[in-house]
């Protein structure tokens, strides 16, 4: 089997990984897988969390790390803080399903230094679509999350931060 062919296969593997804190995320929709190669013979995925200080971190590697030994007995995978992930990486099908499950995805690119908090900034209710909203705590269930409130449908929803 070809480098190449055992790269493909471990990318369909890993494509199979879910996102623990958003189990209908997988970690390739949340941007957080940056490559798979082959080093010295051996698969090596590289990851990067959503941010530095992710508990889910352990979680993510060991999951992806299971998935490809299931057909690369020695396949490793290497955390990389460096470049720092972005939600700009996030990819276009994780928006949608971030709104479907309650979740304001982020809707700028991360550069914008105000949607690292959404203080500021109009964050659309995800489940009735209206502006009306405001930031009740910078911190959601997670670090990268802020809880908002609807002032039209009164109900709360978390917003993705831009990093």
């Amino acid at each position: 089997m070809t480098d190449a062919d055992r790269i493909s296969r471990a990318w369909t593997l890993v494509r199979s990984v879910h996102d623990p804190e958003l189990p209908y995320l997988t970690v390739e929709e949340m941007g957080m897988v940056r490559g798979v190669r082959v080093d010295h013979g051996q698969i090596v995925v590289t990851l990067t969390p959503t941010y530095s200080g992710c508990p889910a971190t352990d979680v993510i590697s060991e999951d992806v790390t299971s998935a490809v030994r299931a057909v690369e007995p020695d396949a490793r995978v290497e955390v990389v803080l460096s470049p720092a992930w972005t939600t700009d990486w996030i990819l276009p099908s994780a928006h949608a399903k971030m709104r479907e499950h309650g979740i304001a995805p982020p809707e700028q690119a991360s550069a914008d230094r105000a949607f690292l908090t959404g203080e500021g900034k109009v964050i659309p209710c995800p489940r009735c679509g209206s502006r009306d909203t405001k930031m009740v705590s910078a911190f959601g269930s997670t670090a990268c999350k802020a809880h908002f409130t609807c002032t039209a449908c009164l109900e709360p929803f978390e917003h993705f931060k831009c990093i």
